[in-house]
């Protein structure tokens, strides 16, 4: 017995590795047999893309693939004339032998998780992605399969998120204190996924303005049907007046810059789920802070990792040390792998919109 299982294991380590369906190089995650990266940081051929946010859609590659929503948020951040052909969920593509289909992620709209299949063999490149159901993105699917690439953002167990319904209440709570004092609500949140998750939060109490960065993401939303709260995008150059009691969603860029300064009895929260452990710490300029997170929270990365019955588990960015070392421990055979993806989805991106308003 103890023969035949030693057989099995090193049958399956042989499969995998002539197989070597997905590589990690200097340019990102490569298919060999496909002949196309995933989520690539420098120019390649062919970029088969989890999601638009900027640490994973990058500009410069000849043709891009992604899912159907995430096309128009590559227009808006990368340009009108790329070359874009997009697939929907559960929708195969045969590259090159290599049956290629996208899987919600749960992380922003059109964000997908990235099956490959080949002679038997399943990866799947999760990119960034979160198990609970924020009401926006298409919720998580588990896919299963025998490699899985799996993010670790917040990849220790302190970091657990509320239920989305809770945690909502608390936004609307604070900007009902806020009205009751006269004060104009201001939210610092990423462009793309937080900011249209906190006006879901507070639809209907309040007018709602938000800075032209969230503006012009918020027209990739309605160009494929997902209707959103009425909102204004006023100059945020200009003091902005008669506000009180209204709300207000900026990007994280403009903390303690002088757009949130000319906001009259401003009343100023983060939205990030770093808020969970060290808020105070972090954003002393805040007069709240609230755990909102478009990753999967500690037991959210355990639960998908674990549902997949994966052989093999690469932990990219974030945590990556700790998750994999405790996914070993628990006998799910894992390594560390080296990537350029950001914890701060947006950061770079978001200091180049917003440099001109900062005045």
């Amino acid at each position: 017995m103890w023969n035949l299982v030693r057989f099995l294991n090193i049958t399956n380590t042989l499969i995998i590795t002539l197989l070597k369906l997905i590589t990690f190089t200097n340019k990102g995650i490569y298919c060999p047999q496909g002949k196309f990266y995933i989520d690539p940081w420098r120019p390649v051929d062919l970029a088969v893309i989890t999601h638009g946010h900027a640490d994973h859609a990058r500009w410069g590659m000849k043709r891009y693939l992604c899912h159907h929503f995430t096309k128009p948020i590559l227009h808006q951040r990368i340009s009108p004339d790329i070359e874009c052909q997009t697939l929907q969920y559960g929708e195969v593509l045969d590259i090159n032998g290599v049956k290629l289909s996208m899987h919600p992620a749960g992380h922003i709209i059109g964000s997908a998780q990235i099956r490959l299949e080949y002679k038997g063999y399943v990866s799947v490149i999760s990119g960034d992605y979160k198990v609970q159901d924020d009401g926006l993105s298409t919720p998580f699917e588990l896919v299963r399969c025998n490699e899985f690439v799996t993010e670790s953002t917040f990849g220790l167990p302190i970091y657990n998120w509320l239920e989305v319904p809770d945690l909502n209440k608390r936004l609307q709570n604070w900007v009902l204190r806020n009205q009751e004092n006269q004060k104009t609500s201001v939210f610092i949140g990423y462009s793309l996924g937080k900011a249209q998750r906190i006006m879901k939060a507070v639809e209907g109490m309040g007018k709602i303005h938000v800075h032209y960065s969230i503006g012009k993401l918020n027209k990739a939303f309605e160009e494929v049907g997902i209707v959103l709260p009425d909102y204004e995008v006023p100059d945020f150059r200009e003091s902005i007046k008669h506000v009180a009691g209204d709300i207000v969603i900026v990007p994280p860029a403009l903390v303690d810059s002088n757009v949130i300064k000319k906001i009259p009895d401003a009343a100023t929260a983060i939205c990030s789920g770093w808020m969970q452990v060290r808020g105070a710490r972090r954003w002393r300029s805040m007069d709240a802070g609230f755990p909102m997170s478009d990753h999967a929270d500690w037991s959210g990365l355990l639960q998908a990792v674990k549902a997949t019955e994966a052989e093999i588990v690469h932990v990219t960015h974030g945590q990556t040390e700790v998750f994999s070392k405790y996914l070993n421990e628990l006998g799910i055979k894992s390594d560390v792998v080296e990537t350029l993806y950001g914890n701060d989805d947006e950061e770079v991106t978001e200091k180049e919109e917003t440099k001109d308003t900062e005045v």
